[in-house]
């Protein structure tokens, strides 16, 4: 949408995203949640090479020195999530070596090797990083250990099975003797791989499952790490830039006369869509801009208006839906009985990372090398080399930590622009957005509305329909995957939910929003549909006089996961304790329940809402299954920091359009959580040998409905509209 190129074919857009059509063996929506792409693992993921710096990479992910330095090359992108040190840690665990020993270093551009195992794309999202990668990262690691051992059992003329491994050392303990990693690594090189290797019984770990210090946390403290808006090159010189307020506007006049006086000036690149300022220092590059008179042609979308889109989505909410899930005849049992109806809209949100967008890039005619932190290095690579008119081959993509992802840096519009600039400065160019730029031109979360009905049976809900209408992310990011009129994304959350409904019906409803650009917002589609169903579950309750909690209980006989989650959460919380009578305003409390992303999450929030109806929340419990744990402060550092993303959201998350243009700049007017609003976050980990599951965006997800649903126990408004609208619950207003 923010592109210089017309719109691509769907073939051109398999080709931008280094995919291909025979890649894709199916698409559907992931056990866990998000889209799920089935795809063969990829052949290269074995094929040992000698290293040019010493030593052998054995796969794709593991190389060994001859120092005996073990080095991971990373497939995911670290984002403050933790995948540095969890993917390490399974690299170790299965080469028999301490975490310490891991060196890790960041993927480069390689869709053949590090194509995410779900996706089918070199990406870093939708909670994949250990569910994609646990056993292809187990499996290199042992695959590696396989010829290290190889390597010395022929060395030493014994079997194998003979020799055990231990911190990096092969060890013959019935004739005495061993070998460390690196004197073997050249002869385990030419070792053939094993077709099969051996993981470990999870019985015999060491390292997965046990709370390991974070690998990356020392450099941080230290200041030795470097994020993509650090790099610094000899005779770089920076930029900022400003695009149309307007979203689709374009450039029409720029006159420079006082830029040209700012200190430290250099010059104005001016493209159809954006204005770029280039000095010797930021603070240059930012005066010279503000010093600009920019006169810009605001197109088609200077009269559009928040409220008309929102009643626009309204109206095709009224429309035929595609079937996305279908069980039974909730129709046919919904035209009579005691049957319920609600209605839910949700916002336009911003991402809003403390590392605004920004990338460093030379461009030298006949290639570009560029530096950024990116959650989709390929796909970067490819739209810069399409915007320079370069092979991919010919960018190179320097990727580094991330400060601050949430799903804007699956968007490569940013490098794209970056790439845009350069082609037109003489040496490195560092562009850096400002924060009011950073805001207002993003690929917002999309809007949403839910509509829902459901009848109720001897206290159990027997006919569930429920109809998503918004936009489709999917069918512009990932074209294959939209299948039939369904976005996977969307309706994720409101398909193949844990409750025993005896007749379901979800429709989605494709209704494209083209004048605001949109993305995937950390906990994409769930975001809605799992606040929407957990706000229309809670309020049945209400209405049929049941507990909330008791209430779902009586229909998770089938998912045993969620009801253990869901129990333990009420019993951690003293759900069925009084809650105590704050001194002034009202105290309420609420429950919510989520099934996704491979993962099972229940919230109870406690929330007092004094008579100006100003939200203060004050405790958060959390309990999770997440199926085998690979580092569990890791796993509730993430669910304390998607709680808190959450919570941010509901209580001030808005962007709104007014006459084509986002009305928020800041932080000051798009409002995240701040240190006096913190409740108490407690969370619970449940001990499971399943599958390993999800956690950086259901924390997120789950904490929304059960703060709302707290806020109705509180103050009996039902909120349809978020973010909580305070002007509804002062006390004695009108709902």
């Amino acid at each position: 949408m923010l592109h210089d190129r017309p719109d691509p074919s769907p073939a051109s857009e398999d080709a931008r995203h280094g995919l291909s059509r025979r890649s894709l063996l199916g698409a559907g929506v992931a056990i866990g949640g998000g889209l799920l792409l089935g795809v063969e693992l990829i052949g290269g993921r074995s094929a040992q090479a000698k290293d040019t710096e010493g030593g052998a990479r054995f796969n794709a992910f593991v190389r060994v020195g001859r120092d005996g330095a073990i080095t991971l090359i990373m497939p995911a992108v670290e984002m403050g999530q933790g995948t540095y040190t969890m993917q390490a840690t399974l690299i170790a665990e299965e080469l028999d070596v301490d975490l310490a020993q891991v060196q890790v270093e960041h993927a480069p551009p390689d869709q053949k090797d590090y194509g995410n195992p779900i996706f089918v794309a070199q990406i870093t999202g939708g909670s994949t990083s250990t569910m994609g990668w646990y056993l292809p990262l187990r499996t290199a690691g042992a695959t590696a250990r396989a010829m290290l051992v190889g390597a010395a059992a022929a060395g030493w003329h014994v079997d194998p099975a003979s020799l055990r491994t231990e911190n990096g050392v092969v060890h013959d303990d019935a004739n005495g003797r061993s070998a460390p990693y690196g004197a073997l690594a050249d002869r385990a090189a030419t070792i053939p791989a094993p077709r099969e290797p051996v993981l470990k019984d999870p019985k015999a770990f060491r390292l997965i499952g046990k709370p390991l210090k974070r690998i990356d946390t020392p450099d941080k403290v230290n200041g030795k790490v470097q994020y993509g808006i650090d790099v610094m090159l000899p005779g770089m010189k920076f930029a900022t830039l400003a695009a149309c307020p307007v979203f689709g506007g374009k450039v029409a006049h720029v006159d420079d006369t006082q830029a040209k006086t700012v200190p430290g000036f250099r010059q104005v690149v001016v493209l159809d869509d954006l204005v770029a300022v280039v000095g010797d220092h930021m603070w240059a590059a930012k005066q010279g801009l503000a010093a600009l008179a920019i006169e810009w042609d605001y197109g088609a979308n200077a009269n559009v208006m928040q409220e008309d889109l929102y009643a626009a989505q309204a109206r095709a909410a009224d429309g035929a839906g595609v079937t996305a899930q279908k069980v039974g005849d909730a129709p046919g049992h919904l035209k009579d009985g005691a049957t319920y109806e609600q209605e839910f809209e949700l916002p336009y949100l911003a991402h809003a990372p403390m590392e605004p967008i920004n990338g460093t890039a030379h461009f030298k005619g006949d290639a570009c090398e560029i530096w950024v932190g990116t959650q989709a290095p390929g796909m970067a690579q490819a739209g810069a080399a399409a915007a320079l008119g370069l092979k991919p081959e010919q960018v190179t993509i320097n990727n580094h930590l991330i400060g601050g992802g949430f799903g804007r840096r699956l968007e490569v519009d940013g490098v794209i622009k970056v790439a845009r600039i350069a082609q037109h400065v003489e040496g490195p160019v560092k562009i850096v957005w400002t924060r009011e730029e950073d805001i207002q031109q993003e690929y917002f979360r999309p809007i949403y509305h839910d509509r829902l009905r459901a009848r109720v049976e001897n206290g159990r809900i027997t006919a569930w329909h429920h109809r998503v209408t918004g936009p489709s992310i999917i069918a512009r990011w990932l074209p294959p995957a939209f299948q039939k009129g369904i976005d996977p994304d969307a309706v994720d959350g409101a398909v193949n939910q844990p409750y025993d409904f005896d007749n379901i019906l979800v429709e989605y409803i494709r209704h494209e929003t083209p004048q605001v650009p949109v993305a995937f917002w950390r906990g994409v589609g769930p975001n809605s549909n799992v606040f929407s169903a957990e706000r229309f579950i809670s309020h049945i309750a209400h209405q049929v006089g049941v507990d909330p909690v008791e209430f779902r209980r009586g229909m998770l006989k089938k998912s045993p996961r969620a009801l253990g989650v869901l129990n333990l959460a009420a019993e951690k919380a003293g759900w069925d304790t009084p809650l105590a009578t704050p001194e002034s305003g009202r105290a309420g409390r609420g429950v919510a329940l989520l099934a996704g992303f491979g993962s099972f999450l229940a919230c109870v929030a406690e929330v007092v809402v004094p008579d100006d109806g100003d939200v203060q929340i004050k405790r958060i419990v959390c309990t999770a299954d997440v199926g085998q744990m690979v580092n569990p402060d890791t796993l509730t550092a993430q669910i304390q920091g998607g709680t808190i993303f959450g919570m941010s959201a509901i209580l001030h998350g808005e962007i709104t359009i007014d006459h084509g243009r986002v009305l928020q700049s800041n932080f000051h007017d798009y409002r995240v959580l701040r240190i006096d609003e913190m409740p108490t976050i407690e969370t619970y980990l449940v001990p499971s040998t399943e599958k390993p599951g999800g956690i950086g965006e259901p924390g997120t997800v789950v904490v929304q409905p059960a703060i709302a649903n707290a806020v109705f126990n509180a103050t009996g408004v039902q909120l349809k509209r978020m973010p909580i609208n305070r002007a509804l619950l002062v006390k004695g207003a009108k709902a």
